[in-house]
This record gives C-alpha cells, sequence and structure tokens, in this order.
C-alpha cells in the first residue's frame, strides 16, 4: 500500500510538472540583447510556439523563453483569444521610429565599430536585429536637431522663388550618412519625411516659430518639396511618403508653422499635386500628421474631388482625442491608407507604466484600427534628452540613451516586440479581444503568424490561444507583455 502511494505521488509530480512547463512562459533573466528567432519544429500535427516576453520590472525584456507552447485539440474553463488567418485587414508597411537630426549627431560621433554594430542591431535583417523597417526623417530642422534649419536660408528680408540657394549640406554631416548606413543594410526601409516648417522667408511672420505659408509661395514651397525628393534620391536614399506639415494645428513648438485643412486642401490641389504629377514623383501625398481629435482634418480634404486624387492617406498622432479616429476615416475613405507616425515617452519614463500604455493604444491599439505603420518618437537622445532646438522639447526620451553607454529604454522594448517578429508586407489578420488582455495579430510573408498580447491587469491572466481548431493554454503576468510566434 505505501509502494502503491509512493509511485502514485511519482506520477502525479511528473503530470503537475509537465503541466507548468507546458503552460507558461515564464521569465529567466534579464537580456538586453534582442534575441534571435530560431525555427518552430513542428511534429506531426503539433504546432509549436514560441515566445518572447517582457515584464513590467524588466525582470525580462524582450526575453525568449525555453519552453514552447504546443497546439493540441483539449478544452478547459478558460477565455480564448481565437486568431484566424482567414480574415485579413491592412497590409503593414512597417513599424519604426523617427531618425531625428539629433540622433542622427550622436550615432554619428560614436566610435565606429560601436556604430556599425548598433546599425546592425536597429535596422540588419539578421535574426540579431529588432528589425527596424520604417524611418520617419524631417524635412529640414525638426525641434530635435541642436538648431533650426531649413533647405533654404536667407538673410532677413531676401526671397529665393526659384530656390537657386537650395542645399541639403546641414543634412549631410549626419543625418544622411547615417540612413545609407541604414539603407546598406536593409534596402527596403522605407522612409517618410515630414517638414516643421517652411523656410522662414515664406511664411506670414518670418519666423521659425508658428506663422503661416504665404499664398504667393505656395508654387515654391510645392517646388521645394520636389527638389528635396529629388536630390535625397541623387544621395541614395528614396522617399517613399512626405506629410505637408507636422501638427499642422500647432504652432508653438521650433520650428512648426500652422496649416488649416483649407490651405493644406488648397496647396495639394493647385500647387503640390500638380508640381508632383509635372516632375513624375511617385512620393506619396499624406495629409495632417496631427492628433486623434480632430479626424475631420483629414476626412475634409479626402471629401474634396481633386484633393483625393493626389492623396494617399492620412497620418495622426495621439496627444489628444482616442485611436477610434483612425478607423472613422478608414471607413469613410476605405480606399485611402492611415498610418500612425508619432508619439514620444517623457523622460524619465516609467517603465511598466509606459510600456502598457504603449501597447494597448499604439502598437496594438493604432493597427487594429488599421494603421499601416508604426513610427515612434524618437530613435536616440543623450542622458540630459538633448540635442534639441531653443523651445523645442526637453523631456523626450530616445528609444537608446547614449551616453557613457547605451542604453535600451521602454520605447525599444516596445517597438521590438512589434518590429522583430513583423516585418513589412505582413498582413493584420483577425483576433479578438479577451477582457484585461489586448492583443493584434498578423501573418507574416514566409507564412508565420505573430500574436502580440499585453495583460492590462495587474494580476496574472490565463487564457487559450486558438488556431485552426486547437488551442494552447498560457499564463501572462501582470503588465507583462508576450509575442507569440508558430
Amino acid at each position: 500500500m505505501q509502494h502503491t502511494s509512493f509511485k502514485l505521488a511519482q506520477v502525479i509530480l511528473l503530470l503537475c510538472l509537465a503541466i507548468c512547463i507546458s503552460m507558461n512562459c515564464r521569465s529567466q533573466e534579464i537580456n538586453k540583447k534582442p534575441i534571435a528567432i530560431n525555427s518552430i519544429p513542428e511534429t506531426g500535427d503539433k504546432i509549436g510556439i514560441s515566445c518572447w516576453l517582457t515584464n513590467p520590472d524588466k525582470s525580462a525584456l524582450l526575453k525568449k523563453q525555453d519552453s514552447k507552447l504546443i497546439f493540441s485539440i483539449s478544452s478547459n474553463q478558460y477565455s480564448a483569444i481565437n486568431v484566424d488567418e482567414a480574415n485579413s485587414f491592412q497590409v503593414m508597411d512597417g513599424f519604426g521610429i523617427a531618425l531625428t537630426g539629433g540622433s542622427a549627431y550622436l550615432i554619428n560621433k560614436l566610435a565606429p565599430e560601436i556604430r556599425d554594430a548598433l546599425l546592425k542591431e536597429l535596422f540588419s535583417q539578421d535574426n540579431n536585429s529588432i528589425g527596424i523597417s520604417y524611418l520617419r526623417i524631417s524635412i529640414g530642422a525638426s525641434d530635435l536637431d541642436a538648431a533650426v534649419f531649413s533647405y533654404d536660408d536667407l538673410p532677413a528680408g531676401e526671397s529665393d522663388p526659384k530656390l537657386e540657394k537650395f542645399s541639403l549640406d546641414k543634412d549631410n554631416a549626419n543625418l544622411i550618412p547615417v540612413l545609407k548606413s541604414a539603407l546598406k543594410l536593409n534596402p527596403k526601409i522605407k522612409i517618410m519625411g515630414s517638414p516643421w516648417s517652411a523656410p522662414v522667408w515664406m511664411k506670414s511672420n518670418k519666423n521659425s516659430k508658428g506663422g503661416s505659408l504665404l499664398p504667393e509661395y505656395y508654387d515654391a514651397y510645392a517646388k521645394y518639396f520636389v527638389r528635396y525628393i529629388n536630390e535625397m534620391k541623387a544621395s541614395g536614399i528614396p522617399i517613399d511618403a512626405i506629410t505637408i506639415q507636422n501638427e499642422p494645428l500647432f504652432g508653438g513648438n521650433n520650428p512648426s508653422m500652422v496649416m488649416p485643412a483649407t490651405e493644406q486642401r488648397d496647396f495639394i490641389i493647385n500647387n503640390l499635386g500638380p508640381a508632383f504629377k509635372s516632375a513624375g514623383i511617385k512620393t506619396k501625398i499624406i495629409v495632417y500628421d496631427h492628433n486623434c481629435d480632430h479626424p475631420e482634418y483629414a476626412t475634409d480634404i479626402l471629401s474634396d474631388p481633386k484633393a483625393f486624387e493626389y492623396v494617399d492617406g492620412s497620418a495622426f498622432h495621439l496627444y489628444g482625442g482616442e485611436i477610434s479616429a483612425l478607423s472613422q476615416v478608414h471607413n469613410a475613405y476605405p480606399t485611402k491608407n492611415v498610418y500612425f507616425t508619432e508619439q514620444w515617452v517623457g523622460g524619465p519614463s516609467k517603465f511598466g507604466h509606459d510600456m502598457k500604455w504603449y501597447m494597448k493604444n499604439v502598437i496594438i491599439g493604432a493597427t487594429r484600427n488599421w494603421s499601416k505603420n508604426i513610427i515612434e518618437w524618437n530613435l536616440a537622445s543623450d542622458s540630459l534628452y538633448d540635442p534639441h532646438t531653443p523651445g523645442g522639447c526637453t523631456s523626450c526620451e530616445g528609444a537608446i540613451t547614449i551616453s557613457s553607454k547605451i542604453s535600451r529604454n521602454v520605447s525599444y522594448y516596445t517597438l521590438a516586440h512589434a518590429s522583430k517578429f513583423v516585418p513589412a508586407g505582413s498582413v493584420r489578420i483577425a483576433s479578438n479581444s479577451l477582457s484585461d488582455l489586448p492583443n493584434v495579430a498578423f501573418k507574416t510573408p514566409d507564412g508565420r503568424k505573430v500574436l502580440i498580447v499585453l495583460n492590462s491587469s495587474d494580476n496574472t491572466q490565463t487564457f487559450n490561444i486558438g488556431f485552426g481548431g486547437k488551442s494552447a493554454t498560457t499564463s501572462l503576468s501582470g503588465g507583462a507583455v508576450v509575442t507569440y510566434v508558430w
């Protein structure tokens, strides 16, 4: 009797251990470097799921878990996130970040071997990279350059409507070399250009901050865009898309420029659209590029048939409004694309709090609302959140901090949970949301399925992943993020 009880206890212990291994993606150690995606074996009809975990307390940072989950035919009391690849939505252009002039400066001054290793980690197409596939750059200076400039700066009182003094020299020092290095690692990276301001001689207040574009310079400014795109192309930098004005409803930044929807519409119809067409420019024209609280800015432009002809879509930030505004615009004009082009992390960041908000609203929220890309703000800053212009952002924390060493911050990991696993050309596929478990799913060009899940509650959640009539049971601790790949 005692021998039988001992055997039974051994069996129960082994069963418990097996269940524990199969059900949970648990953190093992801190990992500050990106982990290679290993092949996922399939044994008969059993599909293995690999998972990468980030915990809010940093006990795991994009950490590949040792054990795999297995899909099987079973049932239990837990709710399921069901992934359905037969139901698909937008094709993704990529996940990425703003390469500001300040970011390029900090990267470019690193020792060559450190710079090369960092660029490979960010942009290469091998398994040791986080796979950034989309970059946003400023046309002229953004507020995260060390100083304000345009490509046609003149002494006060002068003008240059023929753009005879146009020059990219300010970007040749840092931005263009870093872009070339990134494109060498991944020639398919898409690049979006966005101006913070027109040259001051084109503006109503003759100042880099605020003011508006004078109608008499609409034609010159359209040619400014054409010249920029052509000269960047000649430098080996293809510009896939431009927005016409960063945050056109806010004139308080330095640089900045106010451009109401009616002015942007007229500029597109009468100047920019025809100029692109005449010059054979294929670069996409994207409108708005501001907060989700004014989606009517985009729809007012798209409602004009002449503007509609030239516009690819509209772009959004989330410093105001709700992310559902992207779906509102998509539903009104389903043949036009929507993009998510900026969201900052304020320094000093609060890792767990910021990761939860960012994953829920941006990485998951924007893609579930039809965005074809995610662009974070910004790639790099130093420990004092420099460089920035006088009057620019004084607390914009980069995805990486470059000082005496390189450290990776919250936006690095939120981005990497998508960019590392969801390359350009992936398509969003259906998945249902569960209470406290917001998620989004994709199918990659090579057929992998990727499911990103956030546990937005403070408590551990146990749930099923359903796919193809089978399921796998897993647990996720409060505030944690996991990317599942099969």
